[in-house]
């Protein structure tokens, strides 16, 4: 199948591809074989991170596939218990090590966690610009970082993240954290893009789907499309992975884009923890 998927530019040059394939929650035993089935499908951009713990397996999928390391769009995100300085480097070199790569195409820090580390994640921050200077992670973000997280960011570092990735489905469509981005040139990154499975029976969701002919999982994952967004649902099912690349051969109109949403619920609707709050560290 031919990789359709647009390549959107980041604010430091980069390119990334807007579709991707998520690995959370797959088992490491697991994982291999998904991102290769993903890779001969046509997916040029596989998201990972060190808590997911099936980073070197995504390696080995890359290297098996049989691409230029060049071809495949690769991120991974610190672990939460290493946000000092000194640690994140430790951990930045193991998610490298893991991989068994030079370096990665993005690095993300991935929770803010404002109520640990005396609520410094600048040093953090600051951390991940060391990586990019240095060759080893083309682009940096962060992920679930609030507008406040990032006007912090804009006030006391130097450098944009060029991603912040957040939940995003049509129950919570995070309306002030993507318009925050979208002024200050961060791209936005949807993870849990359909609801972990919870939007796909909605009655809106469907009568869409039968409209244009495609399952609901595609009218919401060609949603976040046309929204301009960067997203990588996760699946197991071959049949599934496939289905969810076949978006760039439809569109849905105003009114589609429209309902879909309308079904926002605010924080009501979201699925994983607030990032004002979550404070979870890997024992």
């Amino acid at each position: 199948m031919a990789n359709t998927v647009p390549d959107i530019s980041l604010n430091d040059g980069n390119t990334i591809p807007q579709l991707g394939f998520g690995v959370y929650q797959i088992e490491p035993k697991d994982t291999a074989e998904a991102v290769g089935r993903a890779l001969e499908i046509g997916y040029r951009h596989i998201d990972t991170a060190e808590m997911y713990g099936n980073e070197a397996e995504v390696g080995e999928a890359v290297r098996a596939s049989g691409l230029d390391r060049g071809e495949v769009f690769v991120t991974s995100k610190l672990n939460n218990g290493f946000h000092r300085p000194q640690d994140a480097r430790r951990a930045f070199e193991s998610t490298l090590s893991a991989l068994k790569m030079d370096y990665v195409d993005l690095f993300l820090i991935h929770w803010p966690l404002p109520t640990r580390y005396d609520g410094d994640f600048v040093s953090t921050w600051k951390t991940l610009e060391e990586f990019q200077r240095d060759g080893r992670a083309r682009s940096i973000g962060v992920s679930n970082f609030q507008v406040p997280h990032l006007e912090r960011l804009a006030a006391e570092a130097d450098v944009v993240p060029a991603v912040n990735q957040i939940e995003v489905h049509p129950y919570l469509t995070n309306e002030q954290v993507r318009a925050y981005g979208s002024e200050h040139n961060i791209l936005t990154e949807a993870w849990s893009p359909i609801a972990q499975g919870r939007v796909l029976d909605d009655p809106t969701i469907v009568d869409v789907a039968e409209q244009v002919g495609r399952t609901p999982a595609q009218v919401v994952l060609r949603w976040h499309v046309q929204r301009g967004d960067i997203v990588f649902p996760k699946s197991t099912t071959p049949k599934r992975i496939e289905e969810n690349f076949q978006l760039f051969d439809f569109t849905l109109d105003d009114t589609a884009m429209e309902r879909i949403s309308r079904l926002d619920k605010g924080e009501a609707g979201r699925t994983g923890p607030s990032p004002d709050e979550f404070d979870y560290i890997p024992a």
